[in-house]
This record gives C-alpha cells, structure tokens and sequence, in this order.
C-alpha cells in the first residue's frame, strides 16, 4: 500500500518541529509541501533525510514554493512550466518515484478577484493544463498534488453564500479544475467523500477553525491507472490544533500499489 500526502505548511521554517512529528507518526511514502517561504539553504534537508525522506525543492523566500519528499529515490526532478512565459514564482516541481510521476503545485490565490493577480491565478491554471496536455499522458500513472485554490463545488465549502464570490469558488476556477478533470485526473477525495468535503483550509481570521467555517482546497488528483487503485483518502486534522498550526490539514490518500515499482 502506497500513502500519498500534500501539505501547505505555510512556512517550513515556522512548521518545521510539526513536519518532522508527522512525518514520524504518519510515515507516508510521499509527501507534497507547499508555502515552503525559504530558499533552498533554509529548507530543514538534513533533519529530513535523517527522518529518512530524499527531497527534491522549488524554493523561494519570503513567498511559495513546493516540495516532494520520498522515502524512495526521486527521479528526474524538474520545475517550471516550460513555456514561453517569463514567471519567476516557485510552484510547480516534479519527480517520479514508485513507478509514477508527482507533481507538487501550488496554484495562486487569485488577491480580491480583480487586477493583476486574479489574471495571473486564470492565466498560471491555463499553462498548468497546457503543460499537462504538452508533457505528460493520461493513461499513465500520475499524481497532481497541492494547493489548488480552489473549491471545486458548493459541497466543499460550509458556508457557501459567504464564499461564492470568492477567488476559491468562482465559476471561472472551478471551470478550470473540471478542465484538468477533463484531462484525465480523478479527484480522489471526491470518490471516497461523494457527500462533500471534508475540508482542508480554514482562515486564521474569525477563528475559522472552532467555528468549522472550512474549505476544501487542497487536492491529490490521480489519473485512471492511480484513481482505480485508491482504496482511501482524507483529512489529517489534528494538525489544524494546538500551537502554532498551518491554516492548511494534510491531505492523504491510500493506493494499492506497490511501492517498487
């Protein structure tokens, strides 16, 4: 069996103490980060591979990038897009590791909804479905995992009349996540939680938290060979208690697959 993980630790540096306990507890095989918040130099690598994890790093300062940790060996590591788009921001990264290929993304949040920022959310989905189109089949085993921004539907989010004008749930992104769908990815939490959610994201702000005022935004998205092979997935969220917690809970699923290949 096969443990996948994604996580927006929003710091590495700050969720450094609850990165090494969960990764000892929980013991996946691959574990995708997000919000890194520190150049390479800064990213905790010797306290990972002593917890025994290779990793492959998209880093940045101060804001973004994404990881993959592996107790296995990763292959042929890379980042970027690839394009004719000039974009310094870290938030993509890949390796192959088991026999399969995981990418580690961290869309953009979108700001207000208007302006610069909303166009580069739209524009960075588009490339990021491009690039899936361009460099990568569906039939093979992939995984996409991350922060997707994005609450796919109404059954995601607690409170949907107060977010529905929202970067997360406009029509516009959700359009974009059916389009990578489309592709040839399968949501897996969806498949194993039909009823909605269970929700990954809760605002620091108005104690979104206590309050259960929750999001799904973050995904593990597996093409066919993978998605037929998920047994389980969910939602870690005794990592949204205690001290100093990311606003973000890992997202893991399970799949009959074995770990050599």
């Amino acid at each position: 069996m096969l443990k996948i993980a994604t996580w927006n630790v929003n710091s590495v540096k700050a969720r450094k103490e609850r990165l090494l306990s969960w990764l000892q507890r929980e013991m996946p095989d691959v574990l995708s980060l997000q919000e890194l918040k520190v150049e390479a130099d800064g990213f905790p690598l010797a306290e990972v591979q002593d917890a025994g994890y290779q990793a492959v790093l998209n880093a940045q300062k101060t804001y973004n990038g994404v990881a993959l940790l592996a107790k296995r060996e990763l292959l042929d590591g890379q980042s970027g897009f690839g394009d004719a788009v000039e974009d310094t921001q870290a938030r993509h990264v890949e390796a192959t590791v088991c026999g399969l290929r995981v990418l580690s993304v961290y869309a953009p949040n979108g700001g207000d909804g208007a302006g610069d920022k909303w166009t580069y959310k739209l524009a960075w989905l588009d490339r990021l479905l491009a690039y899936l189109e361009r460099t990568h089949d569906p039939r093979a085993p992939l995984l996409l995992c991350g922060d997707l921004n994005i609450a796919p539907d109404d059954k995601d989010v607690a409170r949907p009349d107060a977010w529905k004008h929202t970067v997360l749930c406009r029509p516009e992104v959700r359009d974009a996540f059916a389009r990578l769908l489309a592709w040839g990815l399968s949501d897996v939490m969806r498949a194993h939680h039909p009823e909605g959610g269970p929700y990954t994201w809760w605002d620091y702000r108005m104690l979104g938290f206590q309050k259960g005022n929750g999001l799904r935004i973050d995904h593990i998205l597996a093409t066919l060979p993978l998605a037929a092979a998920c047994t389980s997935a969910g939602v870690d969220r005794n990592e949204r208690k205690g001290t100093q917690p990311s606003d973000h809970a890992p997202v893991y699923a399970l799949f009959d697959w074995p770990k050599s290949a």
